[in-house]
């Protein structure tokens, strides 16, 4: 029996995932924390992985290894590649003046790489160690991004001509066109100062970037292009997940370049395309607002399906860390049009969820703008299994949702491909279909959702 090792290099954590390749049978998991903060020594996640998998039982029984991680983070090498400062993380966003730069110097950037810039682009982090500090920005001769860097150090090699990514990760770099497969280097060297340097190698979806007798490691993927993966995702599928903050993105066949900025133009990880929209508040406010009420999750579910729809006409905008989609860094949250009438618990919690599911029916919009589409809708993420946050979802959105069964999607879409690529097959296993769960309208809510959407492209 063939036995594949999937990797999720988070930014809280790295969780691993041991499965049978062929059938896609769980046989072991491990995990363990990475260290806060927006900047980290790469060094702690290597150690954390390499302990994950001396949990597991070592690599003597894997036949082969995908990593997926964090997208974005800036890895950066000197000659002997060694780190030459913590990396920064995606979620770091002391580079958005530099990302406004490099969107004004190439205001065409949308059609070069998929996307306008943002702090979390590797590009803007470039551009920002060049301008302070320079010495450092001299030294670089190769950029990796947290995945190439975990595959490359877990292979052994110190050749930094072993560097290998794939698409879906490159595409979050800003000097890479995903329909091209190229790199950008005039953005890169306005970004970084220089092309002295050797970028990692980007291979196809199903292909080894290394093997030798002890090892074999696939291409490795980015986060949301390995979650796609997991959830066996296809062409027509929107995925929204609902983490502390809130994605939305389709799989197409081909790619976009959306002038605005609210569509990141990513690649997927097979050979697809997958435009993405994130918001900064999701799940956390479910948080906040129980924590508010003094009820327990379960309790603030209750509350919120005990109200009618609309919340007596309360208006939840649920923008406590600023907001990304639309773009609005200083933005606050806000519960508007409350009267003696509607201002009880049980609108509260209603209000805030029809908040949070209407801000990713507001980025889903961004999305069908440029001319996408949908089929089916999967809702994942830990806020997916409150019952309120379903049902609310398939009413705002009038659309049957599916929740599939909870699973490390990212660490399992890693696998897969591993999975995939010792198979040589022209496409991915098709592992049996986990337990899903389907949520159909209980009404249309399309007058909450207009109302929401209306006030969302006023803030």
């Amino acid at each position: 029996m063939a036995r594949v090792l999937g990797v999720d290099s988070s930014t809280q954590s790295v969780k691993v995932v041991v499965r049978d390749a062929e059938s896609g049978e769980l046989i072991a998991t491990a995990s363990r924390p990475h260290p806060d903060g927006t900047e980290v020594d790469p060094q702690y996640w290597y150690e954390a992985l390499t302990e994950a998998i001396a949990e597991i039982g070592g690599l003597s029984h894997i036949d082969a290894i995908s990593i997926a991680g964090q997208q974005h983070g800036m890895v950066a090498l000197d000659e002997n590649g060694d780190v030459i400062r913590p990396a920064l993380l995606w979620n770091d966003t002391r580079s958005s003046n530099q990302a406004e730069y490099l969107n004004h110097e190439f205001p065409d950037i949308h059609k070069r790489v998929g996307s306008k810039l943002v702090a979390s682009f590797t590009a803007t982090k470039l551009r920002w160690l060049l301008e302070n500090e320079p010495e450092n920005a001299a030294r670089v001769r190769a950029v990796a991004l947290p995945h190439d860097w975990l595959s490359w150090k877990l292979s052994g090699s110190k050749d930094l001509a072993d560097l290998f990514t794939d698409r879906s990760d490159a595409s979050g770099t800003g000097y890479f066109n995903p329909s091209e497969d190229t790199y950008q280097l005039e953005i890169l060297k306005s970004a970084l100062g220089h092309t002295n340097l050797i970028l990692p190698k980007v291979i196809g979806p199903s292909a080894f970037g290394f093997e030798d007798s002890s090892i074999r490691i696939a291409a490795g993927v980015g986060d949301n292009a390995g979650a796609a993966l997991g959830l066996g995702a296809k062409v027509g599928d929107l995925v929204i997940s609902l983490g502390t903050s809130g994605t939305a993105f389709l799989v197409t066949q081909t790619g976009s370049s959306d002038e605005t900025g609210q569509v990141a133009g990513f690649a997927d990880a097979t050979g697809n395309f997958m435009p993405l929209v994130c918001t900064l508040n999701a799940a956390k406010i479910f948080a906040s607002t129980s924590e508010m009420l003094g009820v327990t999750f379960e309790k603030f579910s209750e509350l919120a399906l005990s109200a009618q729809s609309g919340a007596g006409g309360l208006t939840f905008l649920p923008h406590f860390d600023g907001e990304r989609t639309p773009n609005r860094p200083d933005a606050k949250g806000q519960i508007l049009n409350i009267s003696h009438h509607n201002f009880t618990p049980s609108n509260i919690a209603r209000a805030s969820i029809e908040g949070v599911i209407a801000s990713m029916a507001y980025a889903t919009q961004a999305l069908t703008n440029l001319g996408h589409s949908f089929d089916r809708i999967l809702l994942i993420g830990g806020a997916a299994q409150n019952l309120a946050v379903q049902q609310i979802a398939s009413d705002l959105f009038n659309h049957e949702i599916i929740i599939p069964q909870v699973s490390e999607y990212v660490a399992d879409g890693a696998a897969k491909q591993a999975a995939w690529a010792l198979s040589g097959a022209s496409t991915p296993p098709h592992w049996s279909t986990r337990d899903e769960k389907k949520i159909t309208p209980s009404h249309s809510a399309s007058d909450v959702r207009e109302r929401y959407l209306d006030a969302i492209e006023k803030i």
